[in-house]
């Protein structure tokens, strides 16, 4: 059996993808998946080689066929957004793709061809296999995409033998993270220790606990504020989550991205590498993960 553990956060730029990327070094056997389709970026860390390109195809945009045109002007009178112009011109960027002046054209002369979204990709990184994506500016249909590639990296996972997925998953509680946690064996969520920290750990516990994904707790740079990592960590105990540890705010995180590294390749010897290689070996030992039988990865860890 395949397992997944995907590292989530309520808000962006609490150290998931840093701490993501950590994990990638410490596991084995395991395959890469940036789900942060919006605006992925562990790549930036991976130095990804690019094995295989796909276009990713999603949504619709109205295309009025002039020759067939009568100019009645049902579709003007249709569009909510102003996106036909007076000559029955269709601006793609007003266009929301609803479909209705396609369905109630007279003369069924509009079509509603499929418009490339993004891209997704397959490639080598110097921990293992990856599979990553990008969405095109201001797109949607994230969590079409985020599905898509989670589906290809079990495939992946599948073909080639590995027994761990390793998920740097969107922040928030919206479609696309709602995409990458269903299914999954397990949920790292990383917290920031302020009250907004706080607030957004307890949506995406709600989260997990309305898709049955067990929750682990980790919060990062808890010497900001050791008081409020305490409330983060009473509030975890309070809904029988499961607690990894703490990671002390460590500059080394900065250099590291700075030289597209991890921490642990950066600064070894670091706190922060100390914390990220202990919270590893209590993620391996947590009931979610050893109840499904999986192999102990910690030889790994040097």
């Amino acid at each position: 059996m395949i397992r997944e553990l995907v590292i989530v956060s309520g808000k962006g730029g609490t150290g998931k993808t840093s701490i993501t990327a950590a994990f990638a070094s410490l596991a084995g056997n395991s395959v890469l998946c940036d789900a942060d389709v919006d605006a992925a970026d562990l790549h930036l860390l991976m130095d990804p080689d690019v094995q295989k390109k796909h276009d990713f195809m999603g949504g619709s945009i109205a295309e009025i066929n002039k020759d067939g045109c009568v100019e009645c002007g049902r579709c003007l009178e249709l569009c909510k957004f102003d996106a036909i112009s007076d000559d029955y011109v269709v601006d793609s960027i007003n266009c929301e793709g609803c479909g209705v002046c396609v369905d109630l054209c007279p003369e069924e002369t509009i079509e509603f061809p499929v418009q490339k979204c993004g891209e997704w990709f397959v490639s080598e990184t110097r921990f293992g296999p990856m599979v990553h994506a990008r969405l095109g500016i201001a797109e949607e249909n994230s969590g079409k995409l985020v599905s898509l590639i989670r589906q290809e990296t079990k495939k992946l996972a599948e073909d080639k033998g590995h027994e761990l997925i390793l998920t740097d998953g969107p922040p928030g509680i919206g479609c696309p993270v709602i995409a990458a946690i269903g299914g999954a064996t397990a949920l790292v969520i990383i917290v920031e220790p302020t009250v907004s920290g706080l607030h957004d750990m307890k949506r995406v516990a709600e989260l997990a606990v309305h898709f049955k994904v067990p929750g682990l707790v980790c919060v990062n740079k808890y010497d900001l504020n050791v008081e409020m990592t305490r409330k983060i960590e009473e509030y975890a105990k309070k809904r029988n989550m499961h607690l990894l540890g703490r990671i002390p705010f460590d500059s080394a995180f900065t250099w590291a991205m700075i030289e597209g590294k991890n921490v642990l390749e950066q600064a070894p010897d670091s706190e922060a590498a100390a914390a990220i290689r202990k919270i590893w070996k209590e993620i391996l030992a947590s009931p979610s993960m050893n109840v499904l039988g999986i192999k102990d990865f910690s030889a790994t860890i040097q």
